[in-house]
């Protein structure tokens, strides 16, 4: 059967995780899911050549290797497994382990800039746009990156203000053009989410009913 591919983008701290989950916790099918992170293909420290982190433009389109992505979601598309890079948000590279990904019915691509590019758009079958308030996704935004990532609030406020809030006035915002669902109020939006997983599975049976039909032959 042909897979399913989603991809689910939006602002950072938007909310793009939680609703994956939710949409997950819907499927009947959620051991058929394999999940893509986007932020899994930023490129490591030493490709910009000695600049220091504080210098580097993390939510550029650039700082991603997506080319590498697509590769991946090819291969999976053609049921061949994928090692995933793991990149370390507080060293800023990736370590030398990879993740094996193994193709699943439902390709699911999770991150904020994956509508930017064509050739990676045009791999999926739904584009998801989860669109939360500027200020709440500031607020997540500090908290994630202050518990999780070890950064001073300072640099944090520095970071959203230089590059974080330019980008996604410049990338992120002009995406949502792409997206065949938006769902507002990320996470809490649990109308949406419930929409957006029966339309999932419609497609899946869809899928599923085409792909019998072409293997099962006639016996006229």
């Amino acid at each position: 059967m042909e897979q399913l591919v989603i991809g689910i983008a939006g602002g950072t701290g938007s909310g793009k995780t939680t609703v994956t989950q939710k949409i997950l916790e819907r499927l009947h099918v959620q051991e058929n899911v394999v999940v893509i992170q986007h932020d899994a293909y930023y490129k490591d420290l030493t490709a910009y050549k000695g600049l220091t982190p504080d210098k580097i433009n993390f939510d550029h389109p650039d700082s991603l290797e997506t080319s590498l992505l697509i590769a991946h979601i090819r291969d999976l598309k053609q049921r061949r497994a994928v090692q995933q890079p793991i990149y370390n948000f507080t060293t800023h590279s990736r370590l030398r382990e990879t993740r094996e990904l193994q193709a699943k019915d439902i390709i699911l691509i999770e991150g904020i800039l994956i509508f930017v590019d064509k050739e990676l758009r045009d791999l999926m079958d739904i584009k998801i746009f989860v669109d939360t308030d500027a200020d709440e996704r500031l607020l997540r935004r500090i908290r994630r990156d202050i518990l999780e990532r070890g950064r001073s609030i300072d640099s944090v406020m520095n970071q959203y203000i230089a590059t974080v809030k330019p980008m996604h006035l410049e990338f992120v915002e002009p995406s949502k053009h792409w997206a065949d669902i938006i769902i507002p109020r990320g996470g809490d939006n649990l109308v949406a989410i419930d929409m957006v997983t029966s339309k999932i599975e419609n497609l899946l049976l869809n899928k599923h009913t085409l792909h019998q039909s072409q293997s099962g032959g006639s016996h006229g």
